[in-house]
């Protein structure tokens, strides 16, 4: 078996299609196409891949459903392809457990750029975890080498690529403030793109799986004018 990594792309636009797979092949990908729901998760059941690459805009079910169905059984990072404007398609997106989103039309060269950062934050699939320490507070346990998170009577809570990468952020630098744009670089690789709310999102998903009030949250702090802060101690062991 190739140790390449696996893309999926889904789009039903055979252009794009045929366009991504000579690009992401010629930069060291292996990619399999589909070109709806259906024909996506028939590959997923089938095959093994490190990242599926969905538009939204399909006939029959959308990428928004493919997106939810992916998450509930599945755990692949996902990067959507949202029509150019569509603030709305996104959101949902990300609320969904998409890692990440692009707007058309797109650069090739920026859904690379996006692709390796996603896969760089994503876990081996066949290698074994990675070494690390894990990261303990008030009760809860974060583990980087399993991404997992055990909360304070020992049950497992089931976050999404995105939101595991937040919280270990957020853990790894407790009591210090960070910006919206610095958290977009640490777990996205990237900067801000104007009226990015990806990081909100997931917050706003992360305090409701970790605060007993997501409302008026005891962990992740809003600091006015700021950004957000781990307001807690967190022991390393």
């Amino acid at each position: 078996m190739s140790n390449l990594p696996h893309l999926l792309v889904v789009d039903d636009d055979r252009e794009i299609r045929d366009l991504l797979k000579r690009f992401l092949t010629k930069h060291g990908f292996r990619v399999t196409v589909a070109e709806d729901g259906p024909s996506c998760m028939a590959a997923v059941e089938g095959g093994h891949f490190d990242l599926v690459i969905l538009d939204v805009m399909m006939p029959g079910e959308d990428g928004l459903s493919v997106c939810r169905r992916l998450q509930a059984n599945h755990t692949l990072p996902v990067i959507m392809l949202t029509a150019m404007g569509d603030e709305t398609d996104r959101i949902i997106g990300l609320e969904i457990g998409a890692d990440d989103y692009l707007p058309k039309p797109f650069n090739p060269r920026e859904l690379l750029a996006r692709i390796r950062a996603v896969l760089r934050r994503s876990p081996p699939t066949r290698d074994a975890p990675a070494s690390g320490e894990c990261y303990h507070f008030q009760g809860w346990n974060l583990d980087p080498r399993s991404r997992t998170l055990i909360d304070p009577e020992g049950a497992a809570v089931e976050l999404t690529s995105g939101e595991f990468d937040l919280l270990l952020a957020l853990t790894k630098r407790p009591n210090r403030v960070l910006s919206r744009d610095q958290l977009l670089d640490i777990t996205k690789g990237r900067e801000a793109m104007p009226f990015d709310r990806s990081i909100d999102v997931q917050l706003s998903r992360l305090r409701r799986k970790i605060e007993e009030d997501h409302k008026a949250p005891q962990f992740i702090k809003t600091i006015r004018g700021g950004g957000y802060m781990f307001a807690t101690d967190v022991e390393r062991r």
